[in-house]
């Protein structure tokens, strides 16, 4: 009986080990979110959350008290993940985020999109 127990108790922690290390953020993926934080924050446009808006400084704040809570649970590996799961629509309404910008109104997924591909397209160092 303990011959079957002892290869399940190894089993387990080698799970976890497995599981936090596929879910961890690389330097490159940080380094995108970060600008994708500074860009709303820099933005000018207000940030629009189950209905009243917010300038962005406190859009900023938001977004990254949300990706906090995810990569505490291992759900952000990469800028697509953070768009996709803290930047796309409210956790508690399931409203989805916007943004009004002198340029007009957008979906928030659509714009921090478009500034990854931007940024993914920019000259390295600049």
């Amino acid at each position: 009986m303990s011959h079957s127990r002892k290869p399940r108790s190894l089993l387990l922690p080698l799970l976890f080990v497995c599981a936090g290390a596929q879910a961890a953020v690389d330097a490159k993926a940080q380094q995108e979110i970060t600008q994708l934080l500074d860009f709303v924050e820099h933005s000018g446009c207000q940030f629009i959350r189950n209905g009243s808006e917010y300038p962005a400084a406190e859009a900023r704040a938001h977004l990254q008290k949300k990706l906090d809570y995810l990569e505490n649970k291992d759900m952000v590996s990469s800028a697509e993940d953070f768009i996709e799961r803290a930047a796309t629509k409210s956790s508690m309404s399931g409203q989805r985020y916007q943004v009004d910008c002198p340029a007009g109104k957008q979906d928030s997924s659509a714009w921090l999109n478009d500034e990854l591909k931007r940024l993914r397209q920019a000259p390295q160092g600049n």
